[in-house]
């Protein structure tokens, strides 16, 4: 894509924002903090949550991305190969994998100013592997473009996923929105 979403504000989720994201995922959300991104659609596409679940259990991912258009894009990209491509050239090039341990520090810095979460890894691979590209896209999204390299790659190797509309439409019948 040419374009990529621009960054929205965090906000606290409405009574909407959790019916989109459970129609979206098919689940209630867990440890559910914020609308950490919010899709060019008006829906959420990524949540931020909270470093550790209700029941106490850690939970890195600060960043999960919830959109189901862009998630089978994104599973799409690592089927291709991508992961394995961005791996490979995180060996080879210097300056693309100092950027990527400043977006593994970025990561830490946002999920820390929430809570401390001490010998956890960031997600998604970071910071010497690429293991989830769902978790770099979220993240890519929440802290804008320039701040996770292989991140912003991804983004611009996606669709437009939000150009037919809403993914879901939580105020609508099921029965209807077909």
């Amino acid at each position: 894509m040419d374009t990529p979403p621009p960054p929205t504000d965090p906000a606290p989720p409405t009574e909407a924002d959790v019916a989109a994201f459970q129609a979206q995922l098919g689940r209630p959300p867990r440890g559910l903090r914020a609308i950490a991104h919010r899709c060019p659609c008006g829906q959420p596409d990524v949540v931020e949550t909270a470093p550790r679940l209700p029941d106490g259990t850690p939970f890195p991912t600060t960043y999960y991305l919830t959109c189901p258009r862009a998630a089978s894009a994104i599973g799409t990209l690592e089927a291709e190969g991508v992961m394995r491509e961005m791996t490979e050239r995180l060996a080879t090039d210097p300056e693309l994998a100092a950027a990527y341990r400043a977006a593994h520090a970025d990561y830490l810095a946002r999920r820390d100013a929430i809570e401390v979460l001490a010998g956890f890894p960031s997600a998604g691979g970071m910071p010497d592997r690429v293991k989830c590209l769902h978790v770099l896209v979220a993240h890519s999204l929440v802290a804008g473009p320039g701040v996770n390299p292989l991140g912003d790659e991804a983004i611009a190797l996606l669709p437009e996923w939000w150009r037919k509309g809403p993914c879901v439409r939580p105020d609508v019948p099921e029965e209807d929105s077909r």
